[in-house]
C-alpha cells in the first residue's frame, strides 16, 4: 500500500511547493506596491498580505485552519503568545490568528531565503544572536512592539521536538522574563496537528487535513517578579504539556 501511496504523496508535495512559490511571488509583488505607502502601518499591511497568502495556500492544498478557545481571550490587550514548535507548518497559523496585531520572533538565518526571506524580514521581529549588541536590539524591538499594543509570538522551546513520551522540550526564559518586565499576560497556544500535516524530518511528508490551534487559559503575570521566572515558566510548561497529551491522546504523567 505504501508503494501505491508514495508517488501520489510526492506529486501532492510538489504541487503544494509550486503553489507556495507562486503565492510567495504574488505576496512579494504586493509588498513592492505597499512600500511607497509609508512605514507607519507597513507591518499591519504585510500581515494582511501574509494572511491572504496563507488562507489561499491552505485552500489550494486542502488544509483547514481551526481555532479552539478553552477560555475567554481578550483580543484588545497585547499578549506574549507562546506555542509548542513541531513543524514548519506552525508558521502559517501565526498569520491566520487574525483577531489582533501580532509579530513573531524569528531567526535571522531565515531572512536569507530568496524572496520568502524578504517577506519574512518585514513580517517578524528578528533575533540575531551573533553579538550581545544585536541580541539587545532584538529585545528592544520586542518591547517597542508591546508598547504599541502589538502582541509577540515566541516558540519557547527554540527548536522542533515532539514525542508521545515528551511532547515539549524545556523552555528558555526569554518569553517569561519579557512578560514579567512588561507586565503583559502570557497566552499559551497549542499547535495540535502541524506535525501530522508535515513532519519536521521532511517537507515531502506534507499532507492535507485539519490544522488546529488551541488557546489555553491566559496566564496573568501581576503577581510574578523577575525572581519568579522559573515558577511562571514551569506553570505554563505544565499547562501546555497537559494540553498536548490531552488533544493528542498521549500518556499522562503518573
Amino acid at each position: 500500500m505504501q508503494y501505491i501511496k508514495k508517488p501520489f504523496q510526492l506529486l501532492y508535495c510538489l504541487y503544494a511547493l509550486i503553489v507556495f512559490a507562486i503565492f510567495t511571488l504574488f505576496a512579494a509583488i504586493a509588498l513592492i506596491i505597499l512600500l511607497p505607502l509609508g512605514k507607519a502601518k507597513l507591518a499591519t499591511r504585510i500581515y494582511k498580505v501574509c494572511r491572504y497568502w496563507a488562507n489561499a495556500w491552505y485552500l489550494m492544498i486542502g488544509i483547514k485552519h481551526q481555532e479552539i478557545f478553552e477560555a475567554v481571550h481578550n483580543f484588545k490587550q497585547p499578549h506574549v503568545f507562546v506555542a509548542n514548535h513541531n513543524s514548519y507548518m506552525d508558521i502559517p497559523p501565526i498569520v491566520m490568528l487574525k483577531h489582533q496585531p501580532i509579530r513573531p520572533l524569528g531567526k535571522f538565518e531565515s531572512s536569507k531565503i530568496p524572496i520568502f526571506g524578504w517577506i519574512y524580514k518585514a513580517a517578524v521581529i528578528m533575533v540575531d544572536r551573533s553579538s550581545p549588541a544585536k541580541r539587545a536590539q532584538s529585545l528592544r524591538n520586542l518591547k517597542a512592539a508591546l508598547h504599541k499594543h502589538i502582541s509577540i509570538f515566541i516558540f519557547p522551546e527554540g527548536t522542533f521536538s515532539m514525542t508521545s513520551e515528551q511532547p515539549l522540550k524545556s523552555f528558555y526564559n526569554g518569553a517569561f522574563k519579557l512578560a514579567i518586565e512588561m507586565q503583559v499576560p502570557i497566552q499559551p497556544i497549542l499547535m495540535i496537528d502541524s506535525v501530522d500535516r508535515m513532519h519536521f524530518d521532511s517537507v515531502f511528508s506534507l499532507n492535507p487535513g485539519k490544522n488546529r490551534v488551541v488557546y489555553l487559559a491566559t496566564v496573568q503575570v501581576h503577581d510574578y517578579k523577575i525572581e519568579d521566572i522559573e515558577l511562571l515558566r514551569n506553570k505554563v510548561y505544565q499547562m501546555m504539556d497537559e494540553g498536548l497529551r490531552r488533544y493528542r491522546n498521549y500518556p499522562l504523567h503518573n
